[in-house]
């Protein structure tokens, strides 16, 4: 009891004192340990670089904002830039990875001002209307990223657009400084008027290491097959000057030339073509009578008759495009907006976008020697073809000319398609316009095909169940001369089809293939084992075609290989009183559709309906088990633009021949 009363006497009155005397101290020591964790948590978290956070927003596009930076004269320089640069050598696809949506990350770095040790800026005009505009429809696109680090492409902040604003020496500095410049690799340029006088070099002057170059002026000298991509020289009256569309046909002239510095060999050629061929050809010159400035630009004059420019330009059937001091010309951008057919003098002009485009669908490629015969030429080309690039060069420039927006994401599109080629835009997503998708003939012939390995065709036999009535149809297909080949789809999963000895004896080939999933669509299904072009599709109890119907149907689909073509015929048409579409199996006068349990078609169909058909349509007729003839019917015609063939037997000597008026349209 005492040693405790001692301890109890002495301990409560110890701790208080403590706790008075030193308080403001361990209060201080335990903030400063919490403050170095908090720091230390957040320097290991918060991202090192300022290049992460750096998003390209409105208020950082101020030129006058931007921080200065100041370039050593002893700066390093790029090299003049590789030649011999392609996408497997300069440029690292590593970077870009995989992602689910197949598209490339693209980086814009933070933007700055360079100016040499003495505080002279690298550009005359700094960040330009047209580069700006240019960054922001990227930083607005889905290829836009902000973290650095996830970035496939990079694009410097620095206007390049045009050489003549630039210091050269100090712009390839500024390049050099970019943080992830790493000798060019995976950096893309954009420049629209390269070289300056006297040369004017078709390609930008400043040295650039590996980086890629979108160009304005490429020839093919000095373009990087499969690497730079050529771009347009945007016309600064396509922001100004709104022309509405006009309708193909026969204009007021058949030529005109409104360029205003061509050569003087060329204008006196052009002017004796206009002494031969009177009003047909009309040209233009510079207004002498007008004084200089934007008001200028908008004219053009022919023996003191003032003319309204570029709407003029929409008064004719082909305008020229010659080349000039550059081989890049912002004509060419005004003659597509106008809807005229340009005919392009500009020999080894590596014309824009043209590794993606098709030109000789819009424009005519002349040899500049030849411009004594481009009259006669012209005048060989038929009405309607003319017609035709009259629609396609206004879709170009629409689509690929209109805007710098629509200039950047192109040529970020072209670069995507390289990186991803497997998920690229197909011929006919690059060159079609919507507005003759239907009206035109779009025959799969013309896509890039695998050769065929075998003539003749194909049968294709969907079964699940029916053996006897199986083999009677195999044996029947067999007598056909031009079949190639029998290919049976077993649908069963349950069942295994027959011993092999049971099967009957042809004398072509035939293969079982055996399905995972009772689906429908599988009848469709690509399969490597049809090496023929030519595709019957057929269904197991289809038993009183004959062969020589079938070789019939066959000859028929040789002379329309881009229809679908087959035996049963249905029509569908629109119930006014019911508000509804009708399926009509009725025997009738009219035919839109026929039964794919009896057709022959492409096989490139084939592939389209598997991998282009919209995944709810499959997956309806899948779930259903019904309908996929009507979804191949509605697949052909809306890619053709034409209708089926519905074919009767030799017996009937008939072909019933469906006008482009009844053409199929998705319900």
């Amino acid at each position: 009891m005492y040693t405790s009363g001692k301890y109890n006497s002495r301990g409560p009155a110890l701790i208080p004192r403590m706790k008075i005397k030193h308080r403001i101290y361990y209060i201080t020591l335990f903030s400063v340990v919490l403050l170095g964790l908090i720091a230390t948590g957040m320097f290991q978290f918060w991202p090192h670089s300022i290049e992460s956070t750096a998003d390209w927003t409105l208020d950082k596009r101020s030129i006058h904002d931007a921080p200065l930076i100041r370039l050593p004269v002893s700066s390093p320089i790029p090299e003049r830039g590789d030649l011999s640069c392609r996408m497997h050598t300069c440029f690292d696809v590593y970077r870009c990875g995989y992602n689910p949506k197949n598209r490339i990350k693209v980086y814009i770095y933070p933007l700055q001002r360079f100016a040499d040790e003495l505080g002279v800026p690298i550009s005359s005009t700094g960040l330009s209307r047209e580069y700006n505009d240019l960054l922001s429809a990227i930083s607005d696109s889905d290829f836009y990223t902000d973290d650095v680090t996830r970035a496939c492409l990079f694009i410097p902040s620095i206007d390049v657009l045009n050489q003549n604003s630039l210091r050269i020496r100090e712009t390839a500095q500024a390049l050099a400084m970019l943080p992830r410049w790493d000798k060019g690799m995976n950096h893309l340029l954009f420049n629209m008027l390269p070289g300056g006088p006297p040369d004017y070099n078709t390609a930008l002057d400043v040295p650039r290491d590996r980086a890629l170059l979108a160009g304005g002026g490429f020839s093919t000298w000095t373009y990087r097959q499969g690497y730079d991509i050529s771009i347009p020289v945007y016309s600064p009256l396509s922001a100004d000057v709104e022309l509405p569309e006009k309708q193909p046909g026969p204009r007021r002239y058949f030529i005109l030339s409104s360029q205003t510095a061509i050569h003087r060999e060329y204008r006196a050629e052009l002017e004796r073509l206009k002494e031969e061929n009177g009003e047909a050809l009309l040209l233009l010159d510079k207004c002498s009578n007008l004084s200089q400035g934007a008001a200028s630009a908008r004219k053009r004059c022919y023996k003191g008759q003032v003319y309204d420019y570029p709407q003029i330009l929409q008064e004719s059937s082909f305008c020229v495009v010659l080349r000039g001091a550059r081989l890049g010309q912002a004509t060419l951008s005004d003659v597509l907006q106008a809807g005229c057919v340009p005919v392009i003098l500009a020999d080894s002009y590596i014309l824009p976008f043209s590794e993606v485009l098709d030109w000789k669908r819009a424009s005519v490629v002349i040899p500049e020697e030849k411009l004594s015969e481009m009259y006669t030429i012209l005048k060989s080309i038929p009405h309607r073809q003319v017609e035709e690039m009259q629609r396609q060069a206004r879709w170009f420039w629409d689509a690929y000319f209109s805007s710098m927006k629509a200039v950047g994401l192109t040529t970020l599109q072209i670069i995507n398609d390289r990186i991803y080629p497997y998920a690229a835009r197909t011929y006919e997503q690059w060159n079609n316009p919507p507005v003759v998708k239907w009206s035109s003939v779009n025959s799969p012939l013309f896509l890039p095909l695998i050769p065929p390995r075998a003539p003749g065709f194909t049968a294709v036999v969907l079964t699940y169940d029916r053996v006897e009535s199986l083999f009677r149809v195999i044996t029947e297909i067999s007598k056909v001369p031009s079949l190639a080949k029998l290919l049976v789809v077993w649908n069963n999963q349950n069942k295994s089809p027959p011993e092999e000895s049971l099967w009957p004896k042809v004398s072509v080939p035939l293969k079982v293939v055996r399905t995972k999933e009772n689906k429908l669509s599988n009848r469709f299904f690509p399969y490597d084992e049809i090496e023929t072009e030519a595709v019957l599709a057929i269904d197991d109890d289809i038993i009183m075609l004959t062969s020589d119907e079938l070789q019939f149907g066959y000859e028929v689909w040789r002379e329309f290989p881009d229809r679908l073509v087959g035996y049963p015929g249905r029509l569908h048409l629109w119930d006014h009183e019911m508000g509804k579409w009708k399926y009509e199996s009725e025997w009738t006068n009219e035919v839109s559709m026929v039964l794919t349990g009896a057709a022959f078609y492409h096989k490139y169909f084939n592939y389209l309906y598997t991998y282009k058909m919209p995944g709810d349509i499959k997956n309806w007729v899948d779930a259903h088990m019904n309908c996929e003839d009507i979804a191949m019917n509605f697949l052909v015609a809306n890619i053709t633009g034409k209708a089926p063939i519905k074919v009767e037997g030799p017996t009937f000597a008939s072909l019933i021949w469906l006008s482009l008026t009844d053409t199929l349209h998705p319900a």
